[in-house]
């Protein structure tokens, strides 16, 4: 009987002893970050701070993983394969949820928002609230957790300068999967070309492609200066991610999990708007610099009566997209 006793007692140990070992076995959850541009973006830059401050401050509970300049997917193939549950999160552009949110085109509209604040009032208030409640009717299995910022749009191109709306006439422009950026394109006499972000510089070099409308951090970083002979800075239209996490993943962290990673995520995303301020003003600096000592590439900036030609040509997009886009919100976002 002692014996019996003592053995039970040597198991009961044992086990006591190995729940600590099992606890501290346990894996971390993994999340996948995939997404399109350079590092040396702000969305690059973001993802990498994020990760970093999610794998300091929640280590051994939380593991990111960030693979940049579509290493895995593209924009179109990351929300599939986030949705299906082969990464955990992305950020792709507004415009890449055309099929799915078509709200998200709101962000596609030209010369709709005066300035970057306008922006963000609309992103951190009413109107971007009701378009993460669009992510859930959907029922897409994507959760939008943010939006960030990259910055307004040039025009660049190859046939000749972009400076008055018959300029636009004829020209082939590459454009993101938006049917507003076609419309946008049309209003001005031009054709939008749909192409993935990857092929820009190759459809750009063989002429598949006049030209393209980018930031200067894309502009820049994927050097697209290098092949373009004429760039207008025109800043007609904004470009910023959605930031999206896989619903079901979201679902099954736990409750100190999801509060730690809002509020490193809100954190950064303050962080990547004041990014996106200083790297479009320091690129852009950089693709003035390049056309003074090269001589390869002409910059035009536009004058208030330029601009207000160019809006004049492409306003009335702003009213063919009310199925979509509501009035309201864009009645509102003139406001600001």
């Amino acid at each position: 009987m002692k014996k019996l006793v003592y053995l039970l007692a040597i198991t009961v140990c044992c086990l006591a002893l190995s729940v600590p070992a099992v606890w501290a076995k346990k894996k971390p959850f993994k999340i996948r970050f995939s997404h399109v541009v350079s590092e040396n973006t702000p969305k690059g830059w973001g993802a990498k701070e994020f990760a970093r401050r999610v794998n300091e401050e929640l280590k051994g509970k939380v593991e990111v993983k960030v693979f940049p300049s579509a290493q895995l997917y593209g924009d179109n193939q990351a929300i599939e394969a986030l949705a299906a549950g082969f990464i955990e999160m992305a950020a792709p552009s507004s415009a890449k949820f055309v099929g799915s949110v078509p709200g998200l085109q709101l962000f596609d509209m030209p010369f709709l928002f005066k300035n970057i604040e306008a922006v963000h009032k609309t992103v951190d208030g009413e109107i971007g609230d009701e378009l993460r409640a669009m992510f859930e009717k959907r029922g897409l299995g994507i959760k939008l957790l943010t939006f960030w910022d990259n910055a307004f749009k040039q025009f660049s191109c190859n046939t000749r300068p972009l400076i008055k709306p018959a300029d636009f006439k004829g020209v082939k422009f590459r454009i993101m999967s938006s049917d507003i950026l076609e419309a946008q394109m049309k209003a001005l006499g031009a054709v939008g070309l749909k192409l993935p972000f990857s092929e820009v510089y190759n459809a750009l070099e063989q002429g598949v492609v006049d030209g393209q409308e980018n930031t200067a951090s894309n502009i820049y970083t994927k050097k697209f200066y290098e092949v373009q002979k004429y760039l207008t800075f025109s800043n007609h239209g904004y470009l910023g991610y959605a930031v999206i996490i896989n619903q079901k993943f979201w679902d099954k962290l736990p409750q100190d999990i999801q509060a730690s990673l809002s509020k490193i995520l809100k954190e950064v995303t303050e962080e990547v708007r004041k990014k996106a301020v200083a790297l479009d003003k320091e690129q852009s600096a950089l693709i003035r610099d390049y056309a003074k000592k090269s001589g390869k590439l002409q910059i035009f900036d536009l004058t208030p009566a330029q601009v207000k030609a160019l809006q004049d040509a492409v306003t009335p997009v702003h009213n063919q997209f009310n199925d979509v886009v509501p009035a309201a919100w864009i009645e509102k976002i003139k406001k600001m």
